[in-house]
């Protein structure tokens, strides 16, 4: 039996703005701003889990925090039907920052975040080494403007 996937609804898309904003607010900050009972918060937190809709809380960090790291901008083709496995190894390697399905040429695009410029080859390496990547298009991002 699949469960149907579940569709945050403005509640739900208010929480979630807001955990974006402040990923550490607590359950009364948050039901002050949205005007709901803190249990409402505490109930729909434990759904918006509970169903996958989020699948944790993490720390944002200044772009200029640590100017060492290395930020690029991977694009990737898949052979074939590859795509589900290619996308499995993409998320086990710590330095794929987040990644997406994309249309046109390519078919993933990945955000890359590494330590070093030794880690960041690595990394390339380990993409382009994976059953399944036929091609693969890098660019550093140099500064953000």
């Amino acid at each position: 039996m699949t469960l149907a996937k579940y569709i945050p609804d403005d509640l739900d898309r208010r929480i979630i703005g807001h955990l974006r904003a402040d990923g550490r607010a607590s359950l009364s900050k948050l039901s002050d701003a949205l005007g709901v009972a803190r249990g409402t918060v505490q109930n729909r937190l434990d759904r918006l889990i509970e169903t996958g809709t989020l699948l944790g809380f993490t720390v944002r960090v200044r772009e200029d925090y640590d100017e060492q790291t290395v930020h690029a901008v991977m694009m990737i083709e898949v052979i074939g039907k590859s795509t589900t496995q290619v996308i499995r190894k993409l998320r086990g390697l710590p330095e794929i920052y987040s990644l997406h399905t994309t249309n046109g040429n390519w078919d993933l695009v990945a955000n890359i975040r590494a330590a070093s410029l030794s880690d960041f080859d690595r990394v390339l390496r380990e993409v382009r080494m994976i059953d399944g990547v036929a091609n693969s298009e890098t660019s550093l991002l140099l500064s953000s403007l």
